[in-house]
């Protein structure tokens, strides 16, 4: 599928992505292959190739379908098994790598990504994937150079946990009403930002929501009990919750500025 992929007009590389590049996927995961592109790749050939491969009529969407972000693709269900197709831009991915090489990022707006959609997710993505074709060899001269995580990042976004404090003290204030929407959306971002921070100290690429708070428990040095405690606050949501979060929050500022280089 990656060979019949690359041959469309735009599309230079194709790369194995999500959890089954990484060996952590189940019987039932699907399979992701980012379409690195450059320009506009022939999307009446994508639809094309995608029919052709699904043996019925497929949808396959342009760049900017599924939100700022998350290019646009397709989900296919071919002999019974789901494949993904997700567009990437090789121009934007390469330069979110170089404001990550200077220690800048954003949190952007994106459906399905509910602490929003992290830039650094883009060099993420190609260091943690697995190249499976690549005609002009970009993708492999890019996860050649994303392997290594950059100092500016890890600074930056461990610098970021100051956030996490100032929304748990939001919730503070919200918790005695009952306000339950608030305080759970100020402690799960509050939470998201904690996992970012500590795979950053790791100089370990976080992707995204899911999973982050098992990997960031299983990480060197995070706070004993961090994933428990954060789940307890979760599911509590109440003053208890707060102060709960506090704890975290202090316990994981206190890892990032202890270990500072």
């Amino acid at each position: 599928m990656a060979d019949r992929l690359v041959l469309v007009p735009g599309v230079r590389a194709v790369a194995l992505g999500g959890s089954r590049a990484r060996g952590t996927h189940r019987p039932d995961s699907d399979w992701d292959l980012g379409l690195y592109y450059r320009g506009s790749p022939d999307l009446g050939a994508l639809i094309a190739l995608a029919s052709e491969f699904q043996g019925t009529p497929a949808q396959v969407t342009g760049p900017g379908s599924w939100g700022p972000w998350v290019d646009g693709g397709g989900w296919l269900r071919i002999d019974g098994v789901a494949v993904d197709w997700i567009l990437r831009d090789l121009d934007r991915v390469e330069a979110v790598w170089a404001d990550c090489r200077e220690g800048r990022y954003e949190v952007g707006v994106q459906p399905g990504h509910p602490l929003g959609f992290w830039s650094p997710c883009y060099p993420g993505e190609v260091a943690l994937g697995r190249v499976l074709t690549d005609s002009h060899g970009e993708l492999t001269d890019l996860q050649a150079q994303v392997r290594w995580y950059p100092e500016p990042l890890r600074r930056a976004l461990a610098d970021g946990a100051w956030e996490a404090e100032f929304l748990v003290d939001a919730a503070a204030k919200s918790a005695p009403a009952g306000d339950t929407l608030h305080v759970s959306l100020c402690l799960s971002r509050a939470f998201g930002i904690l996992a970012q921070a500590l795979h950053a100290h790791h100089r370990t690429w976080c992707l995204n929501e899911k999973g982050a708070l098992a990997a960031a428990a299983a990480l060197p040095h995070t706070p004993p009990g961090f994933a428990e405690r954060v789940t307890s606050a979760l599911r509590d949501g109440g003053p208890v919750a707060v102060e709960t979060a506090r704890g975290v929050v202090r316990d994981v500022r206190t890892v990032l500025t202890s270990g500072r280089e």
